[in-house]
């Protein structure tokens, strides 16, 4: 059992990790704040994992429970020195990080760049440097796929040596953190700077491609504010009723059916590759580890809409419109890596996916707006 801070904890991804890290024994101080996600997410997750949410000011009162959520933002350096201290004060030091905590929409990196690099880089310069002050030196970090900007096709199946050419705000920050983690990593393999620091750094990069589905209770999900930016969401509101019609971008794509093809990956498998990484790093000496997170299986987008029609028995309308700047053909993980490092590869299928996703849906059509019940 490790005491954990998991940074942005309450949205998609991090709540299904916490709940799948507090089956396995861990401890989690959580950190987010709610500007994409809802307390209400790690209410349910609580709930699921038989335990119950502890909230707390940065300066914790008492000691953390199995589950406390403080709401903070990591650029806010007091909030961070406050965190670490004050656990380490009630016995219970912060032993790993698993960096969530960003902005992470694409279209949105583009119009606001300042902010993206703000968030994503400066956020996680401060959390660095708090976690160095109190010798916590071991973090999976939530990096992205899009840090391959257009693979050609020569390069699909998409290995963690294909070229970085990130193409937008959100990935060149997402590259920026990478870097950063990357001369962490070189300076704690001299041992003379471990030495000196206390300790060498232990990292988990992980690259992952299109996370999505639920947690098959269908108590926790995701629940994209505004409209969702990304085509499984948007797939599900439409389903529901909340959408109209899903805009299918291109038709004349050189696939099978000429839409898109993306590597979907199970937001269940994807947080137990999480697990995975940290138990990985807790056991081994300092290291990088830089992984894709992905099935290495592709489905277009049409595959997907008839995945979904089945998964909920309703008609998912749709109209072609021109492609989108920006846009690949086809985007497929190589997640072999993985499988030989961690001994983890996906176990969930597209119908299970789209099985989960609509049970989430349907038992939540305005997702967590529709509060506990």
């Amino acid at each position: 059992m490790a005491q954990l801070l998991i940074t942005g904890g309450a949205g998609f991804i991090g709540s299904h990790t916490c709940l799948v890290l507090l089956e396995a024994g861990h401890q989690l101080l959580v950190l987010d704040d709610f500007s994409n996600s809802s307390a209400v997410a790690l209410e349910r997750v609580a709930e699921l994992a038989g335990t119950r949410l502890q909230r707390a000011q940065p300066t914790l009162e008492a000691a953390p429970d199995a589950l406390t959520l403080v709401e903070g933002d990591i650029r806010d350096a007091q909030c961070l020195e406050a965190l670490f201290a004050s656990a380490k004060a009630f016995g219970l030091p912060i032993q790993a990080v698993i960096h969530f905590a960003g902005l992470k929409a694409v279209g949105e990196s583009v119009q606001q760049p300042l902010r993206y690099w703000d968030v994503n880089l400066v956020g996680s310069q401060r959390l660095l440097r708090a976690m160095d002050q109190h010798n916590c030196r071991t973090m999976v970090f939530s990096s992205s796929a899009t840090l391959y900007g257009y693979p050609s096709p020569e390069q699909v199946p998409i290995p963690e040596t294909a070229p970085i050419k990130p193409i937008n705000p959100y990935g060149a920050s997402k590259h920026a953190v990478e870097a950063l983690l990357a001369d962490l990593a070189r300076c704690s393999g001299a041992a003379e700077a471990i030495q000196a620091s206390g300790g060498g750094w232990r990292i988990a990069r992980l690259r992952y491609f299109n996370p999505v589905g639920a947690h098959p209770s269908g108590r926790i999900g995701e629940d994209p504010n505004g409209i969702p930016n990304n085509l499984f969401p948007f797939i599900t509101q439409v389903a529901i009723g909340r959408r109209p019609e899903l805009t299918v971008f291109g038709d004349d794509w050189p696939t099978p059916d000429g839409t898109g093809v993306r590597d979907y990956i199970h937001v269940m498998d994807l947080a137990e590759g999480h697990r995975e990484a940290l138990h990985s790093l807790l056991r081994a000496d300092p290291q990088m580890l830089t992984l894709n997170l992905g099935s290495g299986q592709g489905a277009s987008v049409l595959d997907v809409v008839k995945a979904m029609e089945a998964a909920s028995q309703r008609a998912i309308p749709y109209r072609i419109a021109p492609r989108r700047p920006g846009d690949a053909a086809i985007s497929v993980a190589n997640p072999s890596l993985a499988a030989q490092q961690l001994q983890w590869q996906t176990q969930r299928s597209l119908t299970d996916i789209c099985r989960d996703g609509w049970a989430w849906q349907q038992a939540n059509p305005n997702g967590y707006g529709d509060g506990c019940r």
